[in-house]
C-alpha cells in the first residue's frame, strides 16, 4: 500500500488540473493525473515528476471510470483526496467566436439540447459517476476529502444581481452546469458529513485555459491556488463551502 497520501485530479493533463497536480506533488503527495487520453496523461505525469502517475479516465465513460477506480485500488491501495476538475465549456463554439457571441446562441429559447446534454454529461453526470466509483476508497481513508472545481458564473445569487459583470452570459449550458455541480457538492457534503469526509466547491476565477479559448485574465498558477488550499485543509476544516482565493465565500 502507498505510504504517502494519494490524490486523484480529473482532467489533469492540461490547464488548471495540470497546475493543481504540480502543486500537490510539491506538497509531498502522490498525484494521479486523470486524463481521457492516456498518452497525454503520461506526458503530463512525466513533466510533473516521479510522484505523478497517469490514469486513463474519461468521466463520461462508465467502463473507463470503473477501470480507473479498480486500478487505484490495485496499484495504490488508497485514495485520500479527489479533485473533480474535468470540465468542458461547449462542443460547438466557432473558432474565434467570443464568449458573448456564443452565449447568444445558448439562450433558453434557442439553446441546442444536444449541446446542453454534452456539457452536462461531463460537468455534472461525470462528476457523480467518479464520486460513486471512488467513494469506497475514500471511505477507507480517515479524513478524506473531495474538492469540486466549480465557477463563480454558476452562482444563482450572484447572477440574480443586475450589477454582476458576467450576468449576460448565464445560460443552460456551462454556467448552469456549474450551478448543478454546486447542488451536487451540497448533496455530497450532507451525505458524507457524518463520516468526516469534507466536500467543498472552489472557483478558480477567470483563468487562461483551453476551456475559454485562453481569454481568461488570470494565470493557471493563480487559478489552481484555491483548489490546492482546500485540498490540504486539516480534519477540522469546513465542509459544504463554495470559495475563491483566498477563502472568500461565493454565495450559492
Amino acid at each position: 500500500m502507498q505510504d504517502k497520501p494519494v490524490v486523484l485530479v480529473t482532467g489533469a493533463n492540461q490547464g488548471i488540473g495540470l497546475q493543481i497536480a504540480k502543486d500537490l506533488v510539491a506538497h509531498g503527495l502522490t498525484v494521479l493525473v486523470g486524463s481521457r487520453n492516456l498518452e497525454r496523461g503520461e506526458a503530463a505525469a512525466k513533466q510533473i515528476g516521479p510522484d505523478a502517475h497517469a490514469l486513463q479516465l474519461d468521466v463520461t465513460d462508465q467502463v473507463s471510470v470503473a477501470a480507473a477506480a479498480q486500478r487505484v485500488r490495485n496499484e495504490f491501495g488508497r485514495l485520500d483526496i479527489l479533485i473533480q476538475n474535468a470540465a468542458i465549456s461547449n462542443t460547438n463554439k466557432l473558432p474565434g467566436q467570443s464568449v458573448e457571441a456564443y452565449a447568444k446562441t445558448t439562450r433558453p429559447s434557442n439553446v441546442s439540447l444536444d449541446e446542453m446534454r454534452a456539457v452536462w454529461e461531463t460537468n455534472v453526470f461525470g462528476v457523480l459517476a467518479v464520486y460513486q466509483a471512488m467513494l469506497p476508497l475514500l471511505r477507507e481513508t480517515p479524513g478524506a476529502r473531495i474538492v469540486n472545481v466549480s465557477s463563480g458564473v454558476g452562482s444563482l445569487t450572484t447572477n440574480s444581481n443586475p450589477a454582476f459583470a458576467y450576468r449576460s452570459i448565464f445560460s443552460p449550458v456551462y454556467p448552469a452546469s456549474k450551478t448543478a455541480l454546486n447542488a451536487l457538492t451540497v448533496a455530497m457534503a450532507i451525505e458524507l458529513e457524518p463520516e468526516g469526509i469534507k466536500v467543498n466547491a472552489v472557483s478558480p476565477g477567470f483563468t487562461k485555459t483551453n476551456l475559454n479559448g485562453y481569454a481568461g485574465t488570470e494565470t493557471v498558477e493563480e487559478g489552481a491556488r484555491e483548489a490546492v488550499r482546500v485540498a490540504l485543509l486539516g480534519r477540522d476544516g469546513p465542509t459544504g463551502t463554495f470559495t475563491r482565493w483566498e477563502n472568500a465565500t461565493i454565495p450559492w
